[in-house]
Parts: structure tokens; C-alpha cells; sequence
């Protein structure tokens, strides 16, 4: 990087999380390709990145679920190649697909968790308690996690994963598939467990949820970091020429006029069957523009792809989904 990489306010110069030039290779396919960097403690970094990007690898490696081809990872200073074991026990891990026993019940589920890590019988049926009520699973405490809603199983696996008290959370894209009321209750207690003190690393692939969540950002393009910054300076500012390229799967002549209308202080050419030009003299945010996009139903293409930001601090032509289900609940 040219110039030296913005500290939020508050947080460790030293990294508390380390990669070092780390390959991670499936056959002919390349998922990590020399990846570096340091997460401080105190901090909430995270990736945001389309499906397939390596954000998934990426954590299964710290987390010792994987070897790397090359290169090195570290975590407290422990090696975690060498040391998986000793990792383990300081790191919390919420994947992206619920790893909980179905015919346990909510209660049982975490007491089990915490006899995996060591923790004495009183000791984890006390913090199994106390997460059941700061997660608000008081009442379901004794039902099978079969039963759980999706938003009830997410927070029963983010309190799994910080049963033992871990230094570090590991939360692989914590809100996907959950209902507009549920991912804002799971990304408030995101922000509760940062706020006291625990390093998280969080992978996403909403705009929105980088936002309100992220210090730091890291964008991954075929297995490589190619810009990685704090949010103000990657999501808002977007100074200089503020221009920006968006690809959709409708035409970009009537979506042009559609979004004129919507945002008139922006300025929309169409330059392609499917490519719009957004331009203005001010900074303007990403999040209500793609929003729009996907709320006037342009799906034959997916979400909107943004190619190209001058100025700005998005990796070019891959897709990033906004918090659409929030808008059809009537939010924003």
C-alpha cells in the first residue's frame, strides 16, 4: 500500500491476528493467492466479498479446519499450523451453517459446548444460562434446537461460539437468510460483544451490514486482497471524480430514467444494454442505489454488479447484495 493504513481510534497497533503470503489451493482452483493481513485486538475487520471468494477458507485456516499450501497464520502469536489445538481454545467460531445437535436442546447444546472447551459442569451451565438470557432464548431454553426459528438458531450458534469466553470471534456471514427483525437483533449483538472488548473478524456480503458494523474492510477479488481500509474511507467518502459503473440485468436506458427520477441529485447516462454510469459532484452512499435496483425486480441477472468506482474503494465486477429483505419490511 502506498500510504500508511488507518488505526481506528481505540485500537492495538500490534496484530492480535496474523496472514502472511498465504496460498490455499483445491486442485486447479486458487482461493487464497499470497493473502496478508493483520487483525488488532479490540478490532471488528472483516471481508466483504461475494460467495466463492475465500472468506470461508480464510477462516477455516485460522481456525485449523485447513492447511495452507503456504504461508502463515497467527493468532495471539501462536502459529496455527503448528498449534490448532492451543488456538482453539482462544478463538470463537460461528460458521455459516449452524454445527449445533438438532435433538439437544438450546440449554444442552451450549453445556456441551462448553464441556469441548474444558469448562467445568457448574461453571458452563451458569454462562449457558446467562447467554440464554442475553440472547433472549430464556423461554425456549429446554426445546430441541430442531424446533428454533432461523433467526433463534443463529444466536444459539453465535452464544456456542463465545461459551468458553474467547479473545477472538470468528462469524462467517452471521445474517444471511434471516428475516429483516432478526439480522438487526444479531448485528446488535455483534456490536454489544465488540463493545465489550472481543476481537471479531466477520464476513459479509451486505453492503449495509459492512456499514453498521465494520472499522476495517477488506475487499478480496479470485483469491486476492485488493484494497483493504477503514469504512469511512471506503464506503462514504468516494471523493475525486465520484463516478461509478453498475452493471444490471435489465435495460440500462429505462433503469437510468427509473433512477433519475428517484435520485434527482444524481446524474444516470446509460452506456451499454446493461450498464448504467452514476456521477455526481458530492459523495453519495452505495447502499440505497443498489437497494432500488433489486426493489424494482431486476433479477435475470442477479444483484446489481458494481464494475468500476473512480475514486471510490469497491473491487471491480463482482456482486455485492444490499439488505433488500429490510427494505420489503419497510425499512429504508
Amino acid at each position: 500500500m502506498g500510504k500508511q493504513e488507518t488505526i481506528p481510534q481505540g485500537i492495538h497497533r500490534d496484530p492480535l491476528i496474523e496472514m502472511d503470503k498465504l496460498t490455499k489451493k483445491f486442485d486447479e482452483v486458487t482461493a487464497l493467492d499470497g493473502v496478508s493481513f493483520g487483525l488488532r485486538q479490540g478490532e471488528l475487520f472483516g471481508f466483504l466479498v461475494p460467495n466463492g471468494a475465500g472468506k470461508s477458507t480464510t477462516i477455516n485456516i485460522f481456525t485449523g479446519l485447513a492447511s495452507p499450501n503456504s504461508g502463515t497464520t497467527r493468532v495471539g502469536g501462536l502459529d496455527c499450523t503448528r498449534r490448532p489445538t492451543t488456538v482453539q481454545h482462544i478463538i470463537g467460531v460461528v460458521p455459516d451453517e449452524s454445527n449445533l445437535y438438532p435433538e439437544l436442546s438450546g440449554f444442552d447444546n451450549l453445556c456441551f459446548c462448553g464441556a469441548l472447551y474444558g469448562m467445568h459442569k457448574d461453571e458452563s451451565h451458569k454462562r449457558a444460562q446467562d447467554l440464554l438470557k442475553t440472547f433472549g432464548l430464556m423461554d425456549a431454553a429446554g426445546r430441541k434446537f430442531a424446533g428454533y426459528s432461523k433467526g433463534m438458531k443463529r444466536k444459539l450458534t453465535i452464544a456456542a461460539g463465545i461459551i468458553h469466553y474467547p479473545q477472538i470471534l470468528f462469524l462467517d456471514e452471521p445474517t444471511t437468510g434471516i428475516y429483516a427483525a432478526g439480522a438487526r437483533q444479531i448485528r446488535q449483538l455483534i456490536a454489544d460483544l465488540h463493545g465489550s472488548g472481543t476481537t471479531i473478524f466477520l464476513t459479509t456480503h451486505y453492503i449495509e451490514e459492512a456499514e453498521q458494523l465494520y472499522e476495517r474492510i477488506a475487499f478480496i477479488v479470485r483469491g486476492q486482497i485488493v484494497r483493504i481500509d477503514t469504512v469511512d474511507n471506503l464506503l462514504h467518502p468516494m471523493q475525486d471524480r465520484h463516478i461509478m459503473l453498475i452493471s444490471v440485468g435489465r435495460s440500462g436506458m429505462t433503469l437510468s430514467a427509473d433512477l433519475a427520477l428517484a435520485f434527482p441529485d444524481l446524474e444516470f447516462q446509460a452506456v451499454s444494454t446493461g450498464q448504467v454510469r452514476i456521477k455526481s459532484e458530492k459523495p453519495f452512499s452505495v447502499g440505497p442505489l443498489v437497494r432500488f435496483i433489486e426493489g424494482t425486480g431486476d433479477q435475470s441477472n442477479g444483484s446489481p454488479t458494481v464494475m468500476a468506482i473512480t475514486g471510490g474503494g469497491f473491487c471491480p465486477g463482482h456482486r455485492y447484495r444490499s439488505g433488500c429483505n429490510e427494505k420489503r419490511k419497510g425499512k429504508g
